[in-house]
């Protein structure tokens, strides 16, 4: 995705962000259960503003959060790091450097996505707290965001931090998953210390994951509600999923 569609997709999605959570801040997020929406919008807001920080100071804030930030109200907050963030992206080309944990894209790209890509699924989290319809999800947009999850968070993640995956994939038989979309696919492997993502999915593969990309990538997110259809085809062992999921919720809230 072009950062200028990113940048829509961020927009569109804070403001929905915002109206939810405006709606019933006192209510649980069930996909982030020791959270409520006041929860969820000071985590939002403090992300913004630790990107924004990153971006102004040229390394990431030490410590962290800065004192006080708990007393401010929580949509307060949210209003003001929001602002803040599209000031500080307006003030830097896209190809400009910016700390980042992800050592292959440090710069103030990588930071525009994945705002975007945290906004959305933190919406995502506001609407099923409060019982609000999920609005529409981009195609592009979430096929950016299952790219994403699978190769910046996971994969990189597994040979980065490996010994947090230890437990799930010392023991791997391994495995392969083909992650298909309308408009996308993804050929996963997995075994011992290993995560590997290519683009395309045409190999016979041990599970595959099928869908719409709003839904599959609600499903890789684990924002689907339980007993509800959540649109996504899932043919394989129940042993495989689950070490794709445990794989995946290591590294996502």
């Amino acid at each position: 995705m072009d950062v200028p569609r990113l940048l829509e997709c961020l927009a569109a999605d804070f403001a929905r962000l915002r109206a939810v959570a405006s709606t019933d801040l006192a209510a649980t997020v069930p996909t982030c259960p020791d959270w409520t929406v006041a929860d969820l919008a000071r985590h939002v807001g403090q992300a913004y503003l630790q990107k924004t920080v990153t971006m102004r100071e040229g390394a990431e804030p030490d410590p962290w959060p800065p004192a006080g930030l708990a007393d401010e109200e929580p949509l307060a907050l949210l209003d003001r790091t929001y602002a803040d963030l599209l000031a500080e992206f307006a003030a830097h080309e896209p190809e400009d450097p910016a700390d980042t944990w992800y050592a292959p894209d440090r710069s103030v790209r990588f930071l525009i996505r994945r705002m975007a890509q945290e906004t959305v699924i933190h919406r995502i989290d506001a609407e099923l707290a409060t019982g609000r319809p999920i609005a529409p999800i981009p195609a592009d947009l979430a096929v950016d965001g299952i790219d994403e999850l699978l190769k910046v968070y996971v994969s990189f993640s597994v040979r980065t931090w490996g010994d947090s995956f230890t437990e799930i994939l010392a023991d791997s038989p391994g495995r392969t998953y083909a992650v298909r979309t309308d408009d996308a696919s993804w050929h996963v492997r997995t075994g011992p210390g290993r995560f590997t993502v290519e683009d395309g999915a045409d190999e016979k593969a041990d599970v595959t994951i099928s869908g719409a990309p709003a839904d599959v990538l609600r499903w890789v997110w684990n924002r689907t509600v339980a007993g509800e259809p959540s649109g996504v085809t899932v043919d394989g062992a129940t042993e495989a999923v689950e070490e794709l999921r445990r794989c995946i919720a290591v590294v996502t809230r």
